[in-house]
């Protein structure tokens, strides 16, 4: 396993939340509104509510770990250190998702921080 592969996995990740969210949403919503120009705001509530914010947070997590991951690689500074810390990122943001979705908020923080403090960990390796 590389870096890259640990990247494209959360990407995979990402766009599982997505396509879990969008089934939410259509299930609330219904298909009609989703296919609108959506000029009435309507919500969704919930767990699928939850599947938002997780998905919000998702996304910058990833804008966020992609560039220390691929700063690493274009450097050639790849190595046991960035791939455990690119592991452990992963890992946390697989157990972050089902956290978030059944709102088990303190398990939710604590996958969030060892996420975020891994990318910091990758961006110092990168200098």
């Amino acid at each position: 396993m590389t870096e890259t592969t640990v990247l494209a996995l959360y990407g995979l990740l990402v766009l599982l939340t997505i396509l879990l969210q969008a089934t939410g949403a259509m299930q609330q919503l219904g298909m009609g509104y989703l296919m609108s120009s959506r000029d009435e705001h309507r919500t969704v509530k919930g767990m699928t509510a939850r599947l938002g914010r997780a998905l919000d947070n998702s996304v910058v997590a990833m804008a966020l770990f992609a560039p220390a991951v691929l700063l690493l690689v274009a450097t050639d500074k790849t190595g046991n250190g960035s791939l455990l810390a690119t592991q452990v990122f992963l890992l946390a943001r697989v157990v972050y998702l089902p956290a978030y979705i059944f709102g088990i908020v303190g398990v939710r923080t604590l996958a969030w921080l060892f996420g975020f403090a891994t990318t910091i960990i990758l961006y110092l390796m990168a200098l």
